[in-house]
């Protein structure tokens, strides 16, 4: 009889990381399939590191424990870079050679996006710097380096489509609110966001399901409302195919 094995803590930990942003996105079981068999384990922990970056700049009414946080993942992807790693997540990705570095020196960029933009172009333009570096990590992990000019785009929109997980409508531009009066500023801005939703189709297919996921909920009038496994599947096949529109 051989000897129970130990518990894995390191892949616990990582696994715990994962299933928060399986937890937000549970469409990805069904069209997680589309993306190559090689690159799935690597887009997810991406995605979990997004989500990770975000929360740490948007979360919470208090900006400065989230400060702390961006300034600990700056020094964390600048080790991955030199061949360090301390968090979880560190253990699906540090080995990618991907320019973690410049990722790090673009973190400011999301913790001043948390102010109220003026209006769609200005949303947008705040996460600018922060989309070009995460679109080089993409680059790198799922087209062999190749640049994807659709890629920071989509991005940027399925960043700004994330804020609607927070309770708060700090995110709203203040164009929205004055055109909102009494009304409903996050269905107003949420109808917006999808009228202007990038019309590219990033290379990476991880991507387009993410950005095709994210704009099909915007459609569907609840942002953070997960689709139907069938919804799901029918948008995840027409992202896979390069489908222009869902």
């Amino acid at each position: 009889m051989s000897e129970p094995q130990p518990f894995d803590t390191a892949q616990a930990e990582l696994d715990s990381f994962l299933a928060k942003w399986r937890a937000r996105w549970p469409e990805w079981a069904v069209v997680e399939i589309f993306v190559p068999a090689g690159q799935r384990a690597v887009a997810l922990a991406w995605a979990a590191l997004l989500q990770e970056l975000t929360e740490a700049a948007w979360g919470g009414q208090d900006a400065r424990p989230g400060e702390a946080k961006l300034a600990w993942w700056a020094e964390e992807l600048q080790g991955w870079s030199a061949g360090r790693r301390r968090h979880p997540l560190g253990r699906a990705l540090q080995r990618e050679a991907a320019p973690w570095n410049a990722l790090a020196l673009q973190l400011p960029v999301l913790r001043a996006a948390r102010e109220r933009p003026a209006d769609t172009a200005d949303a947008y333009a705040r996460l600018a710097p922060f989309t070009a570096a995460a679109a080089a990590i993409e680059a790198a992990l799922f087209s062999a380096g190749a640049p994807d000019p659709a890629a920071p785009d989509a991005i940027g929109a399925t960043l700004l489509h994330a804020r609607f997980f927070h309770a708060d409508d700090a995110h709203v531009p203040r164009a929205v609110l004055v055109r909102a009066g009494e009304g409903e500023p996050l269905r107003i801005w949420a109808h917006q966001l999808r009228l202007r939703w990038p019309t590219g189709r990033p290379t990476g297919i991880p991507r387009r399901l993410w950005s095709r996921l994210a704009r099909a909920r915007l459609r569907r009038g609840d942002p953070a409302r997960p689709l139907s496994p069938w919804v799901a599947l029918w948008v995840g096949w027409r992202a896979a195919r390069g489908a222009r529109r869902n």
